[in-house]
C-alpha cells in the first residue's frame, strides 16, 4: 500500500513490533482499530490512535524515539503521548485501573472514569500479514456513541457514523480469555 495509509501501516507493525520486544501492551483504537477488525483499509486516517497502560508511557515513547519518533508539542504528554515521524502522528491514551481493578481513563481530566467492560479483551486485529492487539468492537462502538455525548461541543462527525454503520454490521469474533 502507498501513501499516507502506507507509512501508517508501516508505523503501526514498527510500534507493535518495539512495543513487544519491550514487553509493553498496547492496543490500537479509533479507525485503524476498526479497519484491523474488518480486515481492510476503509478510509484514509489522520493519525493512528493507541492505548497503554500509564506507568508503560514513559518505556514506549523512549522506544519509539529510538525508532525517529518525536514529540508532538500540541498535546501536553500527561494528558497522552502524542509522537510524529514525517507526515504520521501518533497518539497513544493512558490506561490505569481503578482500586476494583476496572480498566479507567489513565490521564487528563477523565482520569479514573471506568472505560467499557471487556474493552482490552477483544480478539486481534488483522490487514493482510500484520496482526495487531485491538480494543474490542463492543468498546468501539460505544466509545464512538458516547464521544459527541461526553463532549457536546464535538458532534458525531459523518466518518464516524459510517463507521458505527460498518462496525455494526461486521462479523463479531470471540473474545479473548
Amino acid at each position: 500500500m502507498d501513501g499516507l495509509a502506507g507509512r501508517q501501516l508501516a508505523g503501526i507493525a514498527e510500534l507493535v513490533e518495539a512495543a513487544s520486544a519491550a514487553g509493553v501492551e498496547v492496543w490500537l483504537r479509533g479507525g485503524w482499530a476498526m479497519d484491523f477488525h474488518l480486515g481492510e483499509v476503509t478510509r484514509p486516517h489522520v493519525d493512528v490512535d493507541w492505548y497503554c497502560w500509564r506507568a508503560d508511557a514513559d518505556r514506549l515513547a523512549g522506544l519509539l524515539r529510538a525508532h525517529g519518533w518525536r514529540p508532538d508539542p500540541r498535546m501536553p504528554v500527561d494528558v497522552q503521548l502524542d509522537l510524529v515521524r514525517d507526515d504520521v502522528e501518533v497518539s497513544v491514551a493512558y490506561l490505569a485501573r481503578d482500586a476494583a481493578g476496572r480498566v479507567v481513563v489513565g490521564a487528563g481530566p477523565w482520569a479514573g472514569t471506568p472505560l467499557p467492560d471487556g474493552m482490552l479483551a477483544g480478539p486481534p486485529g488483522r490487514i493482510g500479514p500484520l496482526t495487531v492487539p485491538v480494543i474490542s468492537v463492543a468498546a468501539q462502538i460505544e466509545l464512538k456513541e458516547m464521544f459527541p455525548v461526553w463532549m457536546p461541543e464535538r458532534p458525531r462527525r459523518p466518518k464516524d457514523a459510517a463507521d458505527l454503520a460498518r462496525l455494526r454490521a461486521a462479523p463479531q469474533r470471540p473474545a479473548i480469555g
